[in-house]
């Protein structure tokens, strides 16, 4: 049957199963394919950035003709464009319009309420850091302006202001008076006042000079069966006040965000847990004085958690996780930096499959122990162990922090020098990844998002092991992981003079009583400073016949992070990132990759969005003259520290990549203003052009 043929209602169906960048393209196909990819956009609640400059006129106007429900209007203030801009929204978007974002615009009180009252259908409004509106504490002060915004958000269910350093308690009863059925409230970043009281009992809550914790507790009690999600991060909440909240008799929280909410104690949480059990999101992020006492009573209180961030915990340890088997529901778990974690709980709880929770996605980024290791024998004279036991793991032995003379670690290694049966003795490298492989086999049916960028001690064989065992991944942040090579993305085996080569090099100090002094000595540098061997194409042809799983086994990987991973060459590159659904990658601070490795990644990803190449010095404009016209759907490109790259580069953009939004060409020495500024007139729909020290400025004069 011929396409044209189809109901609408059937090609949108169909539409709905590709990526938003192919529905695009497929709208291009004729009129029937246009109408039913917008429908299935529309179905999706896409948001669309509308700037505010004379161009958005016309694009309002083709707006409306879709029945757009959501739209962000970015950079409006007092001018007349601006005033343009919102007449039009007003009157051809919205009477359908459902969300409206006005993160950090300076629009005049009478321009806001003439857009809030053309939006009878807002169920969600968001005013983060639109300070202008609060500053003279007069918005909806007028009788008749109130209730026609009364009228206009009735149906308003989601309310953001975070970050608003003028909301007061006069300006914030007044908004949220209009709003009888909000669900959603954010207050992240606003000066909330917790231990002053300046009513001194008095339950006229008006003040317009302060936002008060009594007041919006004065809130929560009256919309206790209505609100559902509360976010205040970035306040001083206090304990008291933590025991205040979840006590609110009649609420009933489903989300509640605290990140850097540093007053908090494990007291609150356990409150928290105690009072609000049916939460399925709780984001603590950074706060920093909970630990794995926390940890625990969030594991055995809240049951049917969902979402759960604990990042930024510098007090928490594997401990912390002994109960993490009871949060049978858990999908989310971000444990970026907490530097005392090694996935040691988490991993024997993902080994025994009827007690781990289907996670969709895990963080372990910036987790340096993220790893499973032995502990190390101290051993004395003729191989005997000292009485003082074995030497405690965190004591990483690094050519930079040598023992103390007279230390216990000092007292060990002279007992090893003194050890006459023993030519030369060095500590054994810990084994490496196996948290990572651990974790790779276990939450293989359900992993989707997997960071574990700065984790220093993952290598070839954590790599290998994820494209193994999780096919499904959309999202791998690797960046800072320095141990990576060229063998670990293409899966081939190492070879054995390399692989020896390495483990010399990570193997830290030794110690030999063939040296007079009884020290540390550093192995040659001529050894160490070797270059790793270059991957062959026959040794790439061999592992294809033997059907190991490369990196180019996640056929569904949507952004990919190999930022610094400074070992990767073209040898690997050029063959494995080859992903059709592909649509952010990060290929900066490599060094060795060049106008190859670009190339073949354009023709590779053609879904590609966001491109980051800053700092790889040995781009030339022939690679990007050869790859732009892949490049078509590219909107942002970050070639900073490009040094060769001239004007034939952005020439090349202009004319291919059309859709590009933002461009980065920071220290690209070979690129002169003039040539942006032609850049800019051939792109006038562009954004945002980042161009510090271009044309060869001498950084250490600037700075």
């Amino acid at each position: 049957m011929e396409t044209r043929r189809l109901p609408v209602e059937v090609i949108t169906y169909i539409l709905s199963f590709l990526p938003i960048a192919d529905r695009k393209e497929a709208s291009l196909v004729n009129h029937t394919w246009y109408f039913a990819a917008q429908d299935s956009l529309r179905q999706e609640n896409i948001l669309y950035n509308i700037p505010a400059t004379s161009a958005s006129l016309a694009a309002i106007e083709s707006l409306a003709r879709r029945r757009v429900s959501c739209v962000s209007l970015t950079s409006l203030d007092s001018s007349t464009v601006s005033r343009d801009v919102i007449q039009a929204v007003s009157c051809h978007l919205g009477p359908h319009l459902q969300s409206l974002c006005l993160r950090g615009s300076s629009l005049p009180e009478t321009a806001f309420v003439h857009l809030l009252l053309a939006c009878p259908c807002l169920s969600a409004l968001d005013l983060t850091g639109c300070n202008s509106l609060f500053m003279s504490g007069t918005l909806l002060s007028k009788p008749e302006t109130i209730s026609q915004a009364r009228g206009a958000l009735t149906n308003l269910q989601d309310l953001n202001l975070a970050g608003l350093r003028y909301l007061s308690d006069l300006s914030f009863n007044r908004l949220t008076g209009c709003a009888p059925h909000l669900a959603r409230l954010s207050l992240a970043r606003c000066h909330l006042t917790f231990e002053f009281d300046p009513y001194r009992g008095s339950s006229n809550y008006n003040s317009s000079a302060l936002l008060s914790f009594r007041n919006l507790l004065r809130f929560l009690k009256e919309r206790a069966s209505s609100l559902r999600a509360l976010d205040l991060s970035g306040t001083s909440i206090t304990s008291p006040a933590m025991r205040s909240l979840v006590q609110v008799e009649g609420l009933r929280l489903r989300e509640l965000v605290l990140q850097n909410c540093r007053d908090l104690s494990n007291e609150a949480i356990g409150l928290l847990c105690t009072h609000q059990p049916h939460l399925t999101v709780l984001d603590l992020t950074g706060c920093s004085e909970l630990s794995d006492r926390a940890a625990l009573t969030v594991s055995a209180g809240l049951r049917a958690l969902r979402s759960l961030g604990l990042g930024k915990l510098q007090r928490l340890t594997d401990g912390g996780f002994l109960g993490i088997a009871e949060l049978r529901s858990l999908q989310r778990l971000d444990l970026s930096e907490c530097s005392l974690v090694s996935g040691s709980e988490l991993v024997k709880v993902c080994s025994t499959p009827e007690l781990r929770p289907s996670l969709a996605s895990l963080s372990f980024a910036f987790c340096s122990l993220l790893r499973v290791s032995a502990p190390i024998p101290a051993i004395g004279r003729r191989g005997r162990a000292l009485p003082f036991g074995p030497i405690p793991l965190h004591l990483q032995l690094g050519r930079q922090a040598l023992p103390h003379r007279g230390s216990l670690l000092h007292r060990a290694l002279f007992g090893i020098a003194q050890c006459s049966s023993l030519a030369s003795h060095s500590f054994p490298s810990p084994p490496q990844d196996s948290s990572v492989l651990s974790l790779a086999r276990s939450l293989s049916p359900s992993l989707r998002v997997l960071d574990l960028s700065s984790c220093v001690s993952i290598t070839n064989v954590s790599i290998q092991a994820i494209s193994s065992h999780l096919p499904r991944l959309t999202v791998l942040r690797l960046a800072w992981c320095k141990e990576l090579t060229d063998w670990g993305l293409l899966d081939v085996e190492e070879p054995r003079e390399e692989r020896h080569h390495r483990r010399e090099k990570d193997a830290g100090p030794q110690f030999s009583r063939n040296f007079g002094n009884m020290g540390f000595f550093l192995p040659p540098l001529q050894n160490l400073e070797q270059d790793p061997k270059v991957l062959s194409d026959s040794a790439w042809n061999e592992s294809q016949k033997r059907h190991r799983a490369s990196l180019q086994a996640l056929k569904q990987l949507q952004e990919l992070d190999l930022m610094a991973c400074s070992k990767l060459t073209d040898s690997s590159i050029t063959k494995v990132i080859r992903f059709p659904a592909l649509r952010r990658l990060s290929l900066g601070l490599l060094p060795e990759i060049t106008d190859a490795s670009l190339v073949a990644v354009a023709r590779g990803c053609q879904s590609l969005e966001q491109l980051s190449m800053s700092h790889c010095g040995k781009l030339t404009d022939k690679g990007f003259l050869e790859a732009a016209s892949s490049l078509r759907r590219l909107q942002h490109l970050v070639i900073s520290g490009c040094s060769q790259l001239t004007r034939q580069t952005l020439m090349a953009l202009s004319r291919e990549c059309r859709q590009l939004k933002s461009l980065d060409v920071s220290m690209c020495h070979g690129i002169s203003m003039a040539d942006i500024e032609l850049f800019q007139a051939q792109l006038p729909l562009q954004t945002c052009v980042q161009s510090r020290f271009v044309g060869g400025a001498d950084l250490s004069f600037t700075l």
